[in-house]
This record gives C-alpha cells, sequence and structure tokens, in this order.
C-alpha cells in the first residue's frame, strides 16, 4: 500500500519567505500588485493591436481633434474671446484662471485637454478587453498625463509666473520652507503642521458625555441631553474603524452630537479602538460582536428602550447593515430604524476604489499586512490621495510649494490627518468577501455561522449619498434599494464623502435630492430616483431630523448617564481613552 507523504517542512518556510517578498514588494509599489498592472496592460495592449478598426478611429480621432486644435489657434490670434475647442470636465478646475486665457498658454491647456480626450478613447471602447483592466489601464493612463499637466510646471504655467514676479520669488522660498516642514514631520511620524491645534477634548470631541462601557474594541460613549425632555428611542452612532469618530463631533458648530441633542435625542457613539499587531486577529465576527451588538445590549439596558434608532457611518455603515440583517433573522426587534451615512452594501460597482481590488492586488495587500499584522493608516490614506490626484497630490504641490500658500489648517483636514489602522484578519475578510465576493448582496454572508439577507430587514431606512463620494459612490450606496424591501428615503446631498456628511444647518451653498420609496415599493435605478426627487436647498441634518422625530415616541425626562446598577457605571467623560491612540 502506498504511504502518502507526510509534510514538507519546508512548506512553512517558503511560505514565510513568499510573505516576506511579496510584503517587501508592496511597501516598494505602495500596495500596488505588478503582476495584475501588467495583465492589465497586457490585455489592452493585445486587444488593441488585433484592432485595427479601433486603431484607423483613434487616427481619425486624432486628426480631428489636431484639426480642432489649429482651428482654436487661427480664431485666438484674431479674437481673444474666442471660444475654446474643448471645456474642462465640471470637477476640473486647472484652468479657470483667466490667465489661461492668453497666449501661448491657452493653447497649452486645450492641447492638455484634447490629449487628455483623445487619451480616454484609446483605453476604452476596446472589444475583448476586461472591465477591471480597461478601469486599471484607463486610471494609470489618466494619472501619467496628469504628471505632465502644463500646471505643474514654471515654464508653462501663468499664473504661476504671475506669483513669482508679484511676490519676487518669496514665493518659492515659502514653497521650499513648506516641503522641509511637512518632510521633518513625515520622517518623525508627526501630524501635518497645524493639526496638533486641534485636540480630541479640547476643542474638537468636546460634546459633553461619559464613557459608560468599554471592552477591547470600544468604547461606548453617552452624551449629556440639552433639552428639558428627549424621544424615548436613542440613537446610536457607528462610525468606521477606518476613521475616528470625532468627525461627528468636530467644532461646537458643526458637530452632529450637539445637534442631535439639541433636537432632543439621547444619543450614544461608538469609539473604536486604534488596533495594533497584538489584535491582528480581530475579524469582521468581532467587530460585529464587541461593537455594536455589545453597544446595542448597553444601550438598551441603560435607557430601557424597546427601539433604538441605529445609524452607521461608511464602514460602520456596512457593519449596521449586517447586524441589522442577523436581528431580523433572529428575530431580535431592538432597532426602531436604520440609518446609513455612505455606506455600501452591495459592491459590484464600488467605484474607483474598486480599482485596488482583485486577487492579486488582495495577494500584496494581505502579505503586507501580514508581516505588521495590520494595515497603516498612511497606506490607506495614500491610495484615497491617488484616487483625487489632482485635488490632493498636484494641487497641494502647485500651491504649497511652489506659490508658497498654506491653506489653514481646520478641523476636517486636521481629523483627516488622525487616522487608525486596521488588523489583519478583518481587513483581509472584509475585502475578499464583501468587496472581492460580494456575499453579503448575494445572501451568502455569514454571522454566527449562519448566512444572514439584507432581505430581511424591515426597519424604515433613511439612507445618505454624496454626489462627488470616491470611497462610496452614491450609484453604489442607492443599490440598498435592490437588496430590501423596506421603507427607504434617500438622500443625496452636495459634497463628498466626509464634507457632505458634515453638512450642519447654516452651511452656505448646501443643498439635497431626497425621495422617499414606500414598504415594498417597485425599486428604481439611479438616473429614475434622481429625476422625481425633490431638490430642497440647506443641511440633509433637518430632514433627517423631522424623519426620526416621525418615528420616535412622544417625550419624556432625559436619564441620568449611564446606570451603574445595571452594570454601566460611567467610566470617564468623553472623548475617552481610545480616541486619543496612535
Amino acid at each position: 500500500m502506498a504511504v502518502s507523504p507526510g509534510p514538507d517542512p519546508l512548506d512553512g518556510i517558503a511560505g514565510t519567505l513568499d510573505r516576506f517578498a511579496s510584503a517587501a514588494i508592496a511597501q516598494s509599489t505602495f500596495g500596488l500588485s505588478p503582476g495584475t498592472l501588467w495583465q492589465a496592460v497586457g490585455d489592452w495592449w493585445c486587444h488593441l493591436a488585433t484592432s485595427p478598426g479601433k486603431q484607423l478611429h483613434l487616427a481619425a480621432k486624432a486628426g480631428r481633434k489636431y484639426a480642432r486644435l489649429t482651428d482654436y489657434v487661427v480664431r485666438s490670434a484674431t479674437d481673444p474671446a474666442a471660444a475654446p475647442a474643448i471645456e474642462p470636465l465640471p470637477q476640473d478646475h486647472r484652468f479657470t484662471d483667466p490667465a489661461w486665457a492668453r497666449p501661448p498658454f491657452n493653447i497649452l491647456a486645450q492641447s492638455f485637454l484634447l490629449s487628455q480626450q483623445w487619451l480616454y478613447a484609446a483605453t476604452t471602447g476596446i472589444g475583448g478587453v476586461s472591465r477591471h483592466h480597461e478601469q486599471m489601464v484607463e486610471f494609470a493612463a489618466r494619472q501619467i498625463l496628469d504628471v505632465f499637466a502644463p500646471t505643474n510646471f514654471l515654464a508653462t504655467n501663468p499664473v504661476l509666473q504671475q506669483r513669482i514676479i508679484e511676490t519676487g520669488g518669496k514665493c518659492l522660498i515659502d514653497g521650499m520652507r513648506h516641503l522641509m516642514d511637512d518632510m521633518q514631520h513625515l520622517v518623525r511620524g508627526l501630524p501635518p503642521v497645524g493639526a496638533d491645534a486641534f485636540i480630541p477634548g479640547d476643542n474638537v470631541a468636546t460634546a459633553p458625555g461619559k464613557v459608560v462601557y468599554r471592552n477591547e474594541l470600544m468604547e461606548l460613549i453617552q452624551y449629556a441631553p440639552t433639552t428639558e425632555t428627549v424621544r424615548p428611542e436613542p440613537v446610536l452612532i457607528v462610525p468606521a474603524w477606518i476613521m475616528k469618530y470625532y468627525i461627528l463631533d468636530l467644532s461646537p458648530d458643526n458637530s452632529m452630537v450637539r445637534w442631535l441633542t439639541s433636537q432632543g435625542f439621547t444619543v450614544f457613539m461608538i469609539s473604536w479602538h486604534n488596533p495594533g499587531t497584538k489584535d491582528r486577529d480581530l475579524d469582521m465576527e468581532a467587530y460585529l460582536r464587541m461593537g455594536p451588538m455589545a453597544a446595542l445590549d448597553a444601550v438598551t439596558a441603560i435607557t430601557g428602550a424597546t427601539g433604538v434608532h441605529a445609524a452607521g457611518y461608511c464602514l460602520g455603515g456596512t457593519l449596521l447593515s449586517i447586524m441589522a440583517a442577523a436581528l431580523a433573522r433572529d428575530g431580535d426587534d431592538r432597532l426602531a430604524s436604520v440609518t446609513l451615512f455612505a455606506a455600501q452594501t452591495e459592491f459590484s460597482e464600488p467605484g474607483e476604489l474598486g480599482l485596488f481590488i482583485d486577487e492579486g492586488q488582495l495577494h500584496m495587500l494581505e502579505n503586507m499586512m501580514w508581516s505588521r499584522g495590520y494595515l497603516d493608516s498612511s497606506q490607506m490614506g495614500g491610495a484615497f490621495q491617488i484616487l483625487r490626484s489632482n485635488d490632493l497630490v498636484w494641487s497641494r504641490i502647485l500651491t504649497e510649494y511652489l506659490m508658497g500658500e498654506r491653506p489653514p489648517m481646520n478641523d476636517l483636514m486636521a481629523w483627516n490627518a488622525d487616522g487608525t489602522r486596521m488588523p489583519y484578519a478583518m481587513h483581509s475578510q472584509y475585502l475578499r468577501e464583501l468587496f472581492l465576493d460580494d456575499a453579503l448582496a448575494e445572501g451568502r454572508y455569514k454571522v454566527g455561522g449562519r448566512a444572514i439577507s439584507l432581505s430581511a430587514i424591515r426597519k424604515p431606512m433613511f439612507v445618505v449619498g454624496t454626489e462627488r463620494d470616491h470611497v462610496a459612490p452614491w450609484h453604489s450606496v442607492h443599490k440598498i434599494h435592490q437588496m430590501t424591501g423596506a421603507e427607504i428615503t434617500f438622500v443625496l446631498t452636495s459634497g463628498g464623502h466626509n464634507a457632505g456628511i458634515v453638512s450642519e444647518p447654516g452651511h452656505k451653498g448646501r443643498y439635497f435630492r431626497v425621495r422617499t420609496r414606500p414598504l415594498d415599493g417597485i425599486p428604481c435605478t439611479p438616473e429614475e430616483w434622481e429625476d422625481g426627487a425633490e431638490v430642497k436647498q440647506g443641511s440633509w441634518w433637518i430632514e433627517w431630523g423631522e424623519w426620526l422625530g416621525q418615528r420616535s415616541g412622544d417625550p419624556v425626562a432625559p436619564l441620568p448617564l449611564g446606570s451603574a446598577e445595571k452594570g454601566y457605571a460611567p467610566l470617564g467623560d468623553a472623548p475617552g481613552h481610545y480616541v486619543l491612540e496612535h
């Protein structure tokens, strides 16, 4: 009888070597997989090389663009107000200064924009190329072209030239000083210049309250009431653990927490622990069990409430939807409503963030996290900067390091620099099961060993998307309509992933669209929803407050903070300890 070979003692050593090698490559490529990128480029190039029709189309398109540019050069020579050959995209503000209308800079700007449009045509619409590879190639080509934008160079930027003349060259000296300051802060691991002026508990995260529960993963803060009576249903907020919770309690004038308490709601907030190497094995189940599940137990015990308005932001909203589905599966009726802020529940179209998520990318990312036990906030922040390189990279280089203009630090910018880490097991599971496999939307995600379905959620939902969201595109957020028959009030607000949510009443220029689909109503596409939505000026917070009020009981006297007799004695003042972890 043949004897099967035992385990090869070299397997463990070989696997470890592979992990270290992959982690080293990931560190040098900012977590991008060279193999995946080469596959994408090869897929694009091979199909373009075997598509003579597409090649002829691109050649003809290049000829037409050259003709348009030539026509514009001739017209602008005699008419300075000549209509341009091409207009920038609505979100592209690089050429808005009037100086770009003067020759020869107008020709440079028009040449760049026409090249940008042609390059998009050259990297998209090629038969046979997988959608993911097409998106990667188009994105990479756009990033490369943006490096050579005329705004980035002294010789081709009239605005920068004028700035140098006006300051006598001092702007370049100031810019060099800014660059040196930033490099020193980066090397020393310090927050950006000016961020140290915003300290949680001092001038941000100042809403009064008490930490009423703490475990290894989170602290639960109960905020002091500011009205004589409160609604009997408390509000439990689940922020994402990729961010510090106090984005919802920034300065007193833009604090969602303070606004909610002023509307007569008892507010509880989860403040997540910032994980380190020892937390590498914390997974999604741990975050669910020790996060919103434990918080819900504490909130209902402290208040005695039979219904809780639960709200989740970004990744916290995804976790909240998982909890809501699990509670519905198990017949637990403690949620009065579910609110999601810029949170995805269906991940087949995650936007440009999906460029970083495929098998090859996850393999490198997992090995990079394995070597430390966590994903550092700077690595995730780098990915977000690449997604918005015009605004976050090139614009900053031009403004701060060449023109010498340092915009003053504000509370939102300081919060954004106060990053957190994500443990290896959780982040790997999150990316694989939710993003790559879309298990939650397809009813294959398991809680407690049993599958859950978002279709089981029947509680009224208030869902917020933001117009310029690069993290959770609103079309993706809107897909919750296809996942459940619950009553959904969907709001699309101006702004991006963060600024659109921090949209306090009185904030200038804010507006939003809103439309409600009734219980078991027919789902509609995002375009159909947008056509039928009502446009309102101002803050969506007011709409949400009224929505919560309509689903709450008559006001009652507020309760003390915490409850010693129920095992939730106050442990200290807000903002607590975890928010201060670095």
